[in-house]
């Protein structure tokens, strides 16, 4: 069964991941599999045609990059059609890797704006109020409040991917607490997938 942890930035995906890795599930994470990418060769010679300031002294400087698609739609989707091909392979290699496993997770800010959701039996939504998420990535990041509000307002609305997932786990609680709701979605999961 292939579970997804979705939300927004901030919303503590993460957290519950590592949680779940501590209970000893497999969890994927689309963020760390991203990471990778800026270290493979072909990958970056495809995203300095398309991007040839990002090439500064000879090198690739991913700042200048991350600016780029932050303040231009029309850049993110370029740089997202270079990204998106590498990472659904990536998946769909999963999905035949842990076949045996009675639940995989996979960390995916952008499940539905990638259009992976269909890939999932399952959805769960990991959810905060907006001044806690703002909050902790402005700390985590050490972003100001524009930036976060532009990286924000790209990802999709909350209320839309309320209406779209199976369970909801808000994560504005203790860490203690937050085990707990994890333990008991892993508890519904495995009542659901019977």
């Amino acid at each position: 069964m292939f579970v997804a942890i979705t939300g927004s930035i901030g919303c503590g995906k993460t957290t519950i991941s590592n949680i779940l890795r501590k209970h000893n599930f497999i969890v994927n994470d689309v963020d760390e599999w991203c990471r990778e990418l800026y270290y493979k060769n072909d990958f970056l010679e495809m995203v300095i045609k398309r991007f040839p300031e990002t090439k500064v002294d000879g090198k690739f400087n991913k700042r200048i990059l991350r600016n780029l698609v932050f303040d231009d739609v029309k850049k993110l989707r370029i740089l997202e059609s270079i990204i998106h091909p590498y990472l659904t392979k990536k998946l769909l290699d999963c999905v035949n890797d842990f076949d045996d496993e009675e639940i995989v997770f996979t960390d995916v800010a952008l499940l539905y704006e990638m259009g992976w959701n269909v890939y999932f039996d399952y959805v769960v939504l990991a959810d905060v109020d907006y001044e806690t998420q703002k909050q902790r990535v402005m700390n985590r990041d050490g972003i100001s409040g524009d930036d976060f509000d532009k990286i924000n307002n790209i990802q999709m609305k909350r209320e839309e991917k309320i209406s779209k997932v199976n369970m909801i786990i808000d994560t504005g609680c203790s860490k203690e607490e937050l085990e707990n709701k994890v333990i008991n979605m892993i508890k519904e999961i495995k009542k659901w997938k019977r």
